[in-house]
């Protein structure tokens, strides 16, 4: 008497265990996790705001409307978070980032750099820029918005350019709707360093 083998399907077997193996879709970062700088944000950004306040905020939010790529850092970093959590998911968290360090703030910047800086003139300012050389590479852009006195940014262009980087007094005004909707700038200094960030302003 012949012996009975029993068959069993196995297309069906197989499928299921590459459905099982599938990995669940990535979660967006949340909190802290948006500070993280992994590789695919290194360079991306076209342009970086130093202090999110009022003013910077806002124009970071002109920025992002027309379509341009912005890294952001401020010193708190609860603002921060806080920030991205409100505009990343309406932008993308591809549009706007941020570090928890001034190195961390450089990778995200393309090369060559330029950053904008938003914070309360005078000694917070000088700290800010002695940071960003830090991080800073030859030919890299920083640009003081603050209504600084000439003399105080002649003095701050010097020193930055004596160190192989690019310099730009640019006062801003129009207050925080105007950042928002189009501030007027008033750039001061070295003509190819304007024509250089104009693009972006």
């Amino acid at each position: 008497q012949a012996a009975s083998i029993l068959l069993r399907p196995r297309g069906p077997r197989r499928a299921a265990r590459r459905t099982a193996r599938t990995p669940p879709p990535a979660m967006p970062a949340s909190g802290e996790q948006l500070l993280d700088v992994t590789p695919e944000k290194v360079g991306k950004c076209d342009v970086g705001i130093v202090g999110i306040g009022v003013m910077g905020s806002n124009l970071v939010l002109n920025f992002l409307s027309k379509g341009f790529t912005v890294g952001v850092w401020n010193r708190e970093l609860d603002v921060t978070v806080k920030f991205l959590e409100e505009h990343a998911p309406k932008y993308g968290h591809d549009k706007v980032m941020a570090g928890r360090t001034y190195e961390d703030f450089a990778k995200l910047l393309k090369k060559p750099r330029k950053s904008l800086i938003l914070v309360t003139a005078g000694k917070a300012t000088d700290m800010v820029i002695d940071s960003l050389m830090k991080v800073f590479e030859k030919d890299d852009v920083i640009v003081d918005t603050g209504n600084a006195h000439f003399k105080d940014q002649s003095a701050r262009a010097e020193m930055v350019e004596k160190a192989g980087m690019r310099f730009l007094g640019m006062g801003i005004s129009g207050g925080a709707e105007g950042a928002r909707k189009g501030p007027a700038f008033f750039p001061g200094g070295t003509l190819s360093i304007w024509e250089y960030i104009q693009s972006l302003v």
